[in-house]
Formats: structure tokens, sequence, C-alpha cells
């Protein structure tokens, strides 16, 4: 466990490259700081003995020239004052190294989390992510701020305390530190136990952000099937695992304090006893009986503080251990290869033609279950073909695959007969543009939401927006191109969303055009006055298209059928109806109103 927690430490180092200066000073620092805090039992039993005019072997007494007692006081008022300004110096640096520490770290899980495939976030539970993302990383940034330096720096008083209580007296030094053997056992031992205590309580904790995400989510779904008791019910289920999970770490959290507090009472108690002892018997002076009391307490001060910091230091250990999960969680879908042409020229400077072919496709979301079988079929540049088929026959798949946001288990994508995957994923997906049948749209104005990375101002965006017919949407916001959407475009409706994403792929100028339904939602003016628009955009570029209505694919060059994830019929409109296959059937049954793809 020990050595696992250092690596996973160990990781972290990569983080605090830019702060080595800050932290050099700080680890420089420790040891002054230690060392006044040690000196001072030292002078107060120094003090005692030059008032009782005890005679003394401690090595301090030959610095005192005279005994003076002044002397004694002016050397503790300044290790106090010493101590407090170099404390405050270092608490103060570390918070801040700490803060920049976690704000790297949540960068770049922030940036993994973007780069991992959907793959991944199928199963991962968006709640789930976000505590990795923010709890997580708080519980790292208060265990690092207040707890890392400053075990270190317990570490150093420690073992300045008792090289000092060993100059003084080997005795009573050995018995002291004899005791502490008891109480870093004892703190192993529930450390292990501590770890999978709160191991449990970060599951559960994010286990409940899932459920309350997802329900804040499905509100409107929740609030018209009346589901606000069953699922109150299911959330207070949650609430109470994760409540007994707490109940645990609180258990061992108080244990390890109550115990290190009787322990540090005993070492007091068995100091006087000894001491008492060897004071009566003339072997040490009452100074130095005082002096070991005074190290005697400090001796478990660090301890004490450690089992203050128990649960901050084991929750931050549980948090690396899960955010090294995360970071550890390999990106499945990278750039592997960069093509080049025969001048060995950047594929960039290639001028692509818009040719798409899938050779013998397969795949899966749930193994050996597939959703695609043997799927081939090529696309001229320039050519319009549309996809259709029965709910589940793999349509929307096979888009994603193009775009790369899922990996085929077998055979290959090719664009202008280069595999998509020797594409540089940038430039993959600057070449095409995709309108979804359900716009994602995010909070803020709408200017920002249709340039998403496209960098032109807006006067170029008002001019695109006028050419596809937006003018009528623009004029019903209240501030036109900077009126700020909610969350997912609350304030606009479906329609709406979609006249803002065909304008968003248009910005892009792609060299493929993906749509997937991009007109289910609109009204029929808008959608005719938008497909007269749609002929602009779709013009000198290869097209896909995914159609639930047949009627708007009639005039496609080429109609693929697929079933089952295969490629069942493929031909003109007419050519496909002649055939009176499931082409047919289906757009037999659309027209008599019995089936929407």
């Amino acid at each position: 466990m020990f050595f696992k927690d250092f690596k996973r430490i160990k990781r972290l180092g990569k983080y605090l490259t830019k702060d080595k200066r800050s932290l050099y000073l700080v680890v420089i620092v420790l040891i002054p700081v230690a060392f006044a805090g040690a000196i001072q039992p030292l002078l107060v039993g120094q003090a005692i003995t030059v008032l009782k005019n005890e005679s003394s072997d401690v090595w301090l007494s030959k610095i005192f020239i005279g005994q003076s007692i002044n002397l004694i006081i002016l050397c503790l008022f300044i290790s106090v004052v010493l101590r407090l300004i170099l404390q405050g110096y270092q608490t103060y640096n570390i918070q801040a190294v700490g803060q920049k520490l976690t704000a790297r770290i949540r960068r770049e899980l922030f940036d993994h989390s973007m780069a991992l495939s959907l793959r991944f976030h199928d199963k991962m539970p968006v709640g789930k992510l976000l505590t990795r993302l923010t709890n997580d990383v708080d519980a790292l940034s208060e265990v690092f701020g207040s707890g890392a330096v400053g075990v270190i720096a317990d570490f150093v008083s420690l073992i300045v305390i008792s090289l000092t209580m060993l100059s003084i007296d080997k005795g009573l030094a050995i018995i002291l530190l004899l005791t502490q053997i008891p109480v870093s056992w004892f703190i192993i031992w529930l450390q292990k136990r501590y770890r999978k205590a709160n191991y449990q309580v970060r599951e559960e904790l994010s286990q409940l952000n899932s459920d309350f995400q997802e329900n804040l989510q499905g509100l409107e779904v929740v609030q018209m099937f009346r589901r606000e008791s069953f699922n109150s019910n299911k959330f207070n289920k949650t609430g109470q695992l994760y409540r007994r999970a707490v109940d645990g770490t609180i258990f061992y959290d108080s244990s390890i304090s109550a115990f290190i507090e009787w322990i540090s009472l005993a070492a007091v108690s068995l100091v006087l006893a000894i001491g008492g002892y060897f004071v009566t018997s003339g072997n040490i002076g009452l100074g130095t009986l005082t002096t070991f009391i005074l190290y005697s307490q400090r001796l478990f001060e660090p301890l004490r503080q450690l089992a203050e910091r128990f649960t901050q230091i084991q929750g931050g250990l549980t948090a690396i251990e899960r955010i090294n999960e995360l970071l550890e969680e390999e990106i499945d879908i990278k750039d592997i290869q960069i093509y080049k042409n025969i001048k060995n020229e950047p594929l960039n400077k290639f001028h692509f033609k818009g040719k798409i072919e899938f050779r013998n496709v397969y795949f899966y979301y749930k193994k050996n279950e597939y959703v695609l079988k043997d799927l081939s079929f090529t696309v001229q540049p320039g050519e319009h073909i549309a996809f259709v088929g029965p709910t589940g026959s793999g349509k929307t798949t096979l888009i994603r695959l193009l775009c790369r946001l899922y990996e085929p288990q077998k055979g290959e994508i090719l664009i202008d007969d280069i595999n998509i995957k020797e594409i540089p994923i940038k430039d993959l997906r600057d070449m095409l543009g995709v309108v979804l049948q359900d716009t994602f749209i995010f909070s803020g104005n709408v200017a920002d939401n249709l340039k998403l990375s496209s960098k032109i101002d807006n006067k170029e965006l008002e001019k695109i927006c006028k050419k596809l017919g937006l003018n009528n949407l623009l004029k019903k916001l209240p501030n036109g191109l900077n009126t700020y959407l909610r969350e997912r475009g609350g304030n606009l409706s479906s329609g709406e969303r979609q006249l803002l994403s065909v304008a968003r792929v248009a910005i892009r100028n792609p060299k493929i055009l993906i749509m997937d339904e991009a007109t289910a939602f609109m009204d029929p003016s808008t959608e005719a006055t938008l497909q007269k628009d749609l002929k602009k955009i779709l013009e000198k570029r290869t097209a896909l298209v995914i159609a639930h209505r047949l009627a708007t694919i009639e005039n496609s060059d080429k109609i693929l059928v697929l079933k089952s994830g295969t490629l069942f019929e493929e031909g003109t409109h007419e050519e496909l109806r002649e055939k009176k296959g499931l082409y047919f059937q289906l757009s037999e049954l659309q027209e008599k109103g019995f089936v929407n793809l």
C-alpha cells in the first residue's frame, strides 16, 4: 500500500515543476521552524535551572554566560516570533502552490475526459465523472495545502526533538521514543481500513451526484409521469448508503484521535514517575524534568496533528487514486499515423475530393452484438447518398464511425482512398459537417454557438445567416446574435435549434456534409425555406443524409437501404420502387401513415 501511494504521489511531481523554487524555500524553512520549536522547552527548563540555582550539564547552559534569566527570556521570545513568521510564510506559499497544482490537474483531467472516446463515456455516468473533476480534486487541494507539508514539518520536528532529547538525557529520551512504536503501528493498521472506507465514500458520493444530475436532466419526464415519489425514494436509498459509508470513516477517525490522546497522557505520566524518581535521587535537576515533560507533549504533537489531518490525508490519497484511474484510462481514438503524399507534404495541404468508402466494416457496442456487419459501400465525390432503414439498422452508427467517435472492430473506412485512422483527427472533423436531429446548444450567446471553433467576425456571420434565411429567427430574438441562450437552448424551440445547427455547419464550409434528419422538428414553411438554402450548401459537396421521411430523399443520387446492420438494397428512388423490396414496403407503409423510420 505504501509503495503504491508513493508511486501515485510521485506522478504529481510533473505538476509541480513550475513551482520548484517555492517548494525548495518551503522545505528549507522547515529546519529553522523545527529548531525554534525544539529549543523552546529547553529554554524553559534552563530558566527553571537558573531560578533554582541548580547545576546543569545541558549543553545550552554554556551559552548563557552569568546564567542571565533575562537572556533566556529574550531568546524564548525571539524563537516564538521567528517561528510564527516562518510558519506564516510557509503556510501562504504552500497554499498558493497547492492551488496551482490542483488547477493544472483539473485542466488535464478535463482535457483527458474530452479526449476519451464515446465508448468510455457510454459506461461512465456524468455525475461520477463530475465527482472526480470537482470533489476529488478539491480533496487533493485540501490535503496538499494543509496536510502534505504539515506532515513533512512534523517529521522534521520529530527528528529535531528526538536528537535534542538524546543530547540531554538518553534514558528518558529512549523511554519516550519507545512509546512511538505502538502509536505508529496503530496508525498504519487504521490507515488500510480507513482507505477502503474512504474509497467507498467517494464511490457512493459519485452515485449520489449521478442520480441527482440524471433527475435534473430528466425533470420534464419525472414530472409528466409523476415519478417524484418513486425517484425520491430511490435517491434516499443512495443517500443512506452514502451516510453509512461516511459513518465508517468517522469511526476510524475518532479512534485514532482518542488513542493518540490517551498515549500522550500516558507518556507524560511515565516521565513524571520516572523523572520524579531521578530528581529525588539527585540524578537530574527539576529543570531537566520540566524540559522532558514539555518534550513529551511536543513529541506527540506531530502525531496529534497527524491524527487531525488523518481524514484529509486519507481522503487526499483516495482522491489521488481515483484521479489516476481516470488519467490512466487509455485514449483509444487518437492520431496514430500522419499521411504524407509523394512529395512528403503534410496531409492538410492535400486536396480532398470527398470520396467515401466503407470496406467490410463490423462494429458492436456490446461484445459480439454487431450493429454493423460486413458493411461495404462507396460514395463518389459530390454524390448525394441517403440512408434509410428500420430503427436499429445502424444508420446513425455509421455516421459516428465516419467521424471517428468510435472505431470499428473490423474493416476500414476511407476518404479519398486514405484510411481515416491516418488522417489527423482535427483535419478529419474539419472536413466533415454534421447536422444532428438532436441539436446541442451551449449556454452563451447565439453568435458563439454558431461560430464554435470558427474564427469569423459577427459581420461575416450576419451575411451567412442572411443567406441561410435566418433573419426571421434573429429578429424574434431580443438581441439578435447577442441573445443569451440558456443551457441546452432551453429558450428556443426544437425547430429553431435545428436552424442554428444547419447554420453552424454552413459556417465551417465542410467538404462532406452529413445530415441526420436535419429538418425533423421544423414546421412545413420553415422546412421549405431551408430546403432551398440546403441546395446551395450541398452544391459540389459529398452528402450523406439519414432520412426518416422518404419524401425528402427522392432526388438523391443513390439510396442505401440498411437492415440489421447490413446493406440490404441500393439504387435510386425509382429503381428501388420497381424492385418491390424492403424500400418499396417502407415507402408504401409511410405513405399510408403506418410507419415513420
